[in-house]
């Protein structure tokens, strides 16, 4: 499916600009500490760390973009094989099953930050406090499991426009 978005109920520029805000922050953290060990032989300490965070949020974030547009991995000598109706109700089931695994995700990465916070867990390598890091993935969970939701509900209105075409 190429060509322009899908109308969504959220505008899918909510990824496309945290993609660059992300993309923007390594980019300077990374060039910062280049210049830094050029120049004097040593580096930040906390580059490292808060690099590996922003490439697991950016991951997250471009899965969240990936799932809004229908451009998540599939097998597509199954899902493009038969009927229309039976593509949209495939594209409906995957859908429905990323959206439970991500409301899973979501809900058990909650417990993961709230150990983080209760007993005061800090990051390895700059020692600041773990859940800074950890909360973000119930909360991108949670953005990924709404977009699959839409998605799952877009699927549904094209099938249904369908059959009332054909009657």
């Amino acid at each position: 499916m190429d060509g322009p978005d899908e109308p969504t109920r959220v505008p899918l520029a909510v990824e496309d600009w945290a993609t660059v805000v992300i993309m923007a922050l390594l980019a300077c953290i990374t060039f910062a500490n280049v210049l830094v060990r050029y120049f004097t032989d040593s580096s930040f300490a906390w580059t490292e760390e808060f690099s590996v965070f922003l490439m697991i949020l950016l991951a997250m974030v471009a899965g969240s973009a990936a799932v809004a547009r229908d451009r998540n991995i599939r097998i597509e000598y199954f899902s493009e094989a038969g009927s229309m109706t039976r593509r949209r109700r495939l594209a409906q089931f995957g859908a429905l099953m990323v959206a439970l695994l991500f409301f899973l995700m979501a809900a058990l990465s909650l417990r993961v930050v709230w150990d983080d916070y209760r007993f005061e867990e800090t990051s390895p390598g700059i020692g600041v406090p773990q859940w800074w890091y950890s909360v973000w993935l119930p909360i991108v969970s949670t953005a990924i499991a709404l977009r699959a939701v839409g998605l799952f509900v877009r699927r549904g209105r094209e099938a249904h426009r369908v059959e009332g075409d054909q009657q």
